[in-house]
Protein backbone atom coordinates (compact mmCIF):
# COMPACT_ATOMS: atom_id res chain seq x y z
CA UNK A 1 0.00 0.00 0.00
CA UNK A 2 1.23 3.51 -0.76
CA UNK A 3 1.74 6.16 1.89
CA UNK A 4 -1.39 7.90 0.62
CA UNK A 5 -3.40 4.68 0.90
CA UNK A 6 -2.23 4.29 4.49
CA UNK A 7 -3.05 7.93 5.21
CA UNK A 8 -6.58 7.49 3.86
CA UNK A 9 -7.16 4.51 6.15
CA UNK A 10 -5.70 6.30 9.17
CA UNK A 11 -7.87 9.34 8.50
CA UNK A 12 -11.00 7.22 8.16
CA UNK A 13 -10.27 5.31 11.37
CA UNK A 14 -9.50 8.46 13.36
CA UNK A 15 -12.69 10.10 12.15
CA UNK A 16 -14.66 7.03 13.22
CA UNK A 17 -13.13 6.99 16.70
CA UNK A 18 -13.55 10.74 17.07
CA UNK A 19 -17.26 10.56 16.25
CA UNK A 20 -17.65 7.88 18.92
CA UNK A 21 -15.76 9.94 21.52
CA UNK A 22 -17.94 12.97 20.86
CA UNK A 23 -21.13 10.93 21.15
CA UNK A 24 -20.39 8.87 24.26
CA UNK A 25 -21.32 9.94 27.76
CA UNK A 26 -18.24 11.01 29.66
CA UNK A 27 -17.59 8.71 32.68
CA UNK A 28 -17.27 11.53 35.19
CA UNK A 29 -17.52 9.25 38.25
CA UNK A 30 -14.02 8.05 39.22
CA UNK A 31 -15.55 4.70 40.18
CA UNK A 32 -15.61 3.94 36.44
CA UNK A 33 -11.93 4.74 35.97
CA UNK A 34 -9.23 2.06 36.07
CA UNK A 35 -5.76 3.10 37.20
CA UNK A 36 -3.15 1.57 34.88
CA UNK A 37 -0.42 3.14 36.96
CA UNK A 38 0.03 6.14 39.22
CA UNK A 39 -2.29 8.91 37.92
CA UNK A 40 -2.77 7.12 34.61
CA UNK A 41 -6.39 6.17 34.01
CA UNK A 42 -8.25 4.14 31.41
CA UNK A 43 -11.95 3.52 30.86
CA UNK A 44 -14.18 1.43 28.65
CA UNK A 45 -14.35 4.47 26.36
CA UNK A 46 -10.62 4.19 25.56
CA UNK A 47 -10.89 0.46 24.91
CA UNK A 48 -13.97 0.79 22.72
CA UNK A 49 -12.36 3.56 20.67
CA UNK A 50 -9.30 1.39 20.04
CA UNK A 51 -11.50 -1.55 18.99
CA UNK A 52 -13.31 0.68 16.51
CA UNK A 53 -9.96 1.67 15.02
CA UNK A 54 -8.69 -1.91 14.90
CA UNK A 55 -11.89 -3.23 13.38
CA UNK A 56 -11.46 -0.82 10.47
CA UNK A 57 -7.70 -0.95 9.93
CA UNK A 58 -6.91 -4.64 10.23
CA UNK A 59 -9.39 -5.95 7.62
CA UNK A 60 -8.45 -3.10 5.26
CA UNK A 61 -4.74 -4.00 5.46
CA UNK A 62 -4.45 -7.79 5.81
CA UNK A 63 -1.36 -8.89 7.67
CA UNK A 64 -0.94 -5.57 9.44
CA UNK A 65 -0.77 -5.33 13.22
CA UNK A 66 -1.65 -2.73 15.82
CA UNK A 67 0.50 -1.33 18.57
CA UNK A 68 -2.04 0.42 20.77
CA UNK A 69 -2.05 1.86 24.24
CA UNK A 70 -5.02 -0.09 25.55
CA UNK A 71 -5.26 -3.46 23.78
CA UNK A 72 -1.85 -4.28 22.29
CA UNK A 73 0.96 -2.29 23.93
CA UNK A 74 3.89 -4.53 22.97
CA UNK A 75 6.19 -2.78 20.50
CA UNK A 76 6.84 -4.53 17.18
CA UNK A 77 8.34 -3.04 14.05
CA UNK A 78 8.47 -5.56 11.19
CA UNK A 79 5.92 -5.25 8.41
CA UNK A 80 3.01 -2.82 8.43
CA UNK A 81 2.28 -1.60 11.94
CA UNK A 82 -0.45 0.79 13.03
CA UNK A 83 0.56 2.82 16.12
CA UNK A 84 -2.65 3.91 17.83
CA UNK A 85 -3.61 6.08 20.76
CA UNK A 86 -7.41 6.02 20.73
CA UNK A 87 -7.67 8.77 23.34
CA UNK A 88 -4.57 10.83 24.02
CA UNK A 89 -5.40 13.05 26.96
CA UNK A 90 -7.67 10.67 28.86
CA UNK A 91 -7.49 12.70 32.07
CA UNK A 92 -8.59 15.81 30.16
CA UNK A 93 -11.48 13.85 28.65
CA UNK A 94 -12.57 12.53 32.06
CA UNK A 95 -12.70 16.06 33.47
CA UNK A 96 -14.34 17.64 30.43
CA UNK A 97 -11.22 19.67 29.60
CA UNK A 98 -11.29 20.09 25.79
CA UNK A 99 -7.79 18.92 24.85
CA UNK A 100 -7.74 15.28 23.76
CA UNK A 101 -7.06 13.51 20.51
CA UNK A 102 -6.99 10.36 18.45
CA UNK A 103 -3.50 9.62 17.13
CA UNK A 104 -2.84 7.00 14.43
CA UNK A 105 0.39 6.38 12.53
CA UNK A 106 1.42 3.75 10.01
CA UNK A 107 4.98 2.42 9.91
CA UNK A 108 6.48 -0.09 7.49
CA UNK A 109 9.51 -1.95 8.83
CA UNK A 110 10.00 0.83 11.37
CA UNK A 111 9.72 3.72 8.91
CA UNK A 112 6.89 6.18 9.53
CA UNK A 113 4.77 6.43 6.38
CA UNK A 114 1.55 8.18 7.40
CA UNK A 115 0.03 9.79 10.46
CA UNK A 116 -3.03 11.65 11.64
CA UNK A 117 -3.89 13.52 14.82
CA UNK A 118 -7.56 14.35 15.31
CA UNK A 119 -8.39 17.14 17.75
CA UNK A 120 -11.61 15.54 18.94
CA UNK A 121 -13.48 18.43 20.64
CA UNK A 122 -12.80 20.77 17.69
CA UNK A 123 -13.09 18.06 15.02
CA UNK A 124 -9.88 19.27 13.37
CA UNK A 125 -7.67 16.69 11.67
CA UNK A 126 -3.94 17.01 11.00
CA UNK A 127 -2.49 14.59 8.45
CA UNK A 128 0.91 13.77 6.98
CA UNK A 129 2.39 11.21 4.61
CA UNK A 130 6.04 10.52 3.90
CA UNK A 131 7.27 13.06 1.34
CA UNK A 132 3.69 14.30 0.94
CA UNK A 133 3.73 17.19 3.38
CA UNK A 134 1.70 17.89 6.50
CA UNK A 135 -1.80 19.27 6.18
CA UNK A 136 -4.81 20.55 8.06
CA UNK A 137 -7.61 20.37 5.54
CA UNK A 138 -6.42 22.22 2.44
CA UNK A 139 -3.79 24.18 4.37
CA UNK A 140 -0.22 22.94 4.18
CA UNK A 141 1.50 23.11 7.54
CA UNK A 142 4.91 24.64 8.20
CA UNK A 143 6.83 25.03 11.42
CA UNK A 144 7.22 28.52 12.85
CA UNK A 145 9.79 30.86 11.28
CA UNK A 146 10.58 32.35 14.71
CA UNK A 147 14.21 31.65 15.51
CA UNK A 148 14.83 33.71 18.66
CA UNK A 149 14.09 31.84 21.93
CA UNK A 150 12.90 35.09 23.53
CA UNK A 151 9.99 35.14 21.07
CA UNK A 152 9.25 31.41 21.27
CA UNK A 153 6.27 29.64 22.83
CA UNK A 154 7.26 26.17 24.01
CA UNK A 155 5.08 23.18 24.80
CA UNK A 156 5.97 20.59 27.40
CA UNK A 157 4.70 17.64 29.38
CA UNK A 158 5.21 17.01 33.09
CA UNK A 159 6.48 13.66 34.47
CA UNK A 160 3.22 12.98 36.27
CA UNK A 161 3.51 9.18 36.28
CA UNK A 162 7.17 8.64 37.15
CA UNK A 163 7.88 11.16 39.87
CA UNK A 164 11.52 10.08 40.04
CA UNK A 165 11.99 12.24 36.92
CA UNK A 166 10.54 15.34 38.55
CA UNK A 167 13.77 16.82 39.94
CA UNK A 168 15.50 16.60 36.56
CA UNK A 169 12.43 18.07 34.86
CA UNK A 170 12.36 20.98 37.30
CA UNK A 171 15.97 21.74 36.41
CA UNK A 172 15.06 21.70 32.70
CA UNK A 173 12.03 23.93 33.31
CA UNK A 174 14.10 26.39 35.34
CA UNK A 175 16.66 26.69 32.55
CA UNK A 176 14.16 27.04 29.68
CA UNK A 177 11.61 29.37 31.32
CA UNK A 178 13.68 32.58 31.63
CA UNK A 179 14.71 32.41 27.98
CA UNK A 180 11.33 32.07 26.24
CA UNK A 181 8.09 34.01 25.94
CA UNK A 182 6.04 31.24 27.55
CA UNK A 183 5.60 27.54 28.29
CA UNK A 184 2.34 25.62 27.94
CA UNK A 185 1.22 22.18 29.10
CA UNK A 186 -2.23 21.15 27.84
CA UNK A 187 -2.00 17.43 28.60
CA UNK A 188 -2.11 15.84 25.14
CA UNK A 189 1.29 15.24 23.58
CA UNK A 190 -0.27 14.37 20.22
CA UNK A 191 -1.90 17.81 20.07
CA UNK A 192 1.29 19.49 21.32
CA UNK A 193 3.25 17.95 18.46
CA UNK A 194 0.54 18.98 16.00
CA UNK A 195 0.87 22.51 17.36
CA UNK A 196 4.59 22.45 16.57
CA UNK A 197 3.83 21.30 13.02
CA UNK A 198 1.24 24.07 12.66
CA UNK A 199 3.66 26.74 13.89
CA UNK A 200 1.77 27.56 17.09
CA UNK A 201 4.57 26.20 19.27
CA UNK A 202 8.14 26.87 18.25
CA UNK A 203 9.29 23.84 20.23
CA UNK A 204 8.26 21.04 22.57
CA UNK A 205 9.95 18.68 24.99
CA UNK A 206 8.99 15.86 27.31
CA UNK A 207 11.20 13.47 29.24
CA UNK A 208 9.34 10.32 28.26
CA UNK A 209 6.54 9.51 25.83
CA UNK A 210 5.18 6.25 24.49
CA UNK A 211 5.30 5.32 20.82
CA UNK A 212 1.56 5.89 20.39
CA UNK A 213 1.85 9.40 21.89
CA UNK A 214 4.46 10.59 19.43
CA UNK A 215 4.48 8.56 16.18
CA UNK A 216 1.91 10.54 14.20
CA UNK A 217 3.06 13.89 15.57
CA UNK A 218 6.67 13.11 14.70
CA UNK A 219 5.79 12.64 11.03
CA UNK A 220 3.64 15.79 11.06
CA UNK A 221 6.56 17.88 12.31
CA UNK A 222 9.11 16.43 9.92
CA UNK A 223 6.83 16.90 6.94
CA UNK A 224 6.23 20.49 8.11
CA UNK A 225 9.97 21.19 8.04
CA UNK A 226 10.84 20.57 11.69
CA UNK A 227 13.04 18.22 13.67
CA UNK A 228 12.19 15.54 16.23
CA UNK A 229 14.85 13.76 18.27
CA UNK A 230 15.38 12.26 21.68
CA UNK A 231 17.10 14.23 24.43
CA UNK A 232 20.50 13.18 23.07
CA UNK A 233 19.77 14.47 19.57
CA UNK A 234 19.11 11.06 17.97
CA UNK A 235 16.38 10.85 15.33
CA UNK A 236 13.49 8.79 16.67
CA UNK A 237 10.68 6.70 15.21
CA UNK A 238 7.81 4.81 16.80
CA UNK A 239 9.40 4.08 20.17
CA UNK A 240 9.19 4.87 23.88
CA UNK A 241 11.56 7.77 24.45
CA UNK A 242 12.14 11.34 25.48
CA UNK A 243 11.32 13.95 22.85
CA UNK A 244 12.66 17.31 21.72
CA UNK A 245 10.84 18.83 18.75
CA UNK A 246 10.69 22.14 16.96
CA UNK A 247 11.71 24.28 14.04
CA UNK A 248 15.37 23.70 13.13
CA UNK A 249 16.60 26.81 14.93
CA UNK A 250 14.54 26.34 18.09
CA UNK A 251 15.16 22.60 18.20
CA UNK A 252 18.90 23.24 18.14
CA UNK A 253 18.64 25.78 20.97
CA UNK A 254 16.18 23.73 23.04
CA UNK A 255 18.24 20.56 22.79
CA UNK A 256 21.38 22.38 23.92
CA UNK A 257 19.51 24.09 26.74
CA UNK A 258 18.04 20.85 28.06
CA UNK A 259 21.38 19.04 27.91
CA UNK A 260 23.02 21.91 29.82
CA UNK A 261 20.54 21.43 32.67
CA UNK A 262 21.72 17.87 33.38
Amino acid sequence: MSALDLLHLARTAATRAGAYLRSVERPADPAAWTAKSHRDFVTDVDRTAERLVADLLLPAAPGSRIVGEELSPELVSDGLIWIVDPLDGTTNFLHGYPAYAVSIAAAVNGRLMAGVVLDVPRDVLYAASLDGGAWCGATRLAVSPISEPAHALIGTGFPFKDLSLLKAYQAQFARVTPQVSGIRRAGSAALDLADVAAGRFEGFWEQHLSAWDLAAGTLLIREAGGLVTDLEGRDIGAEHTGVVAGSPAIHRWLLATLRASA
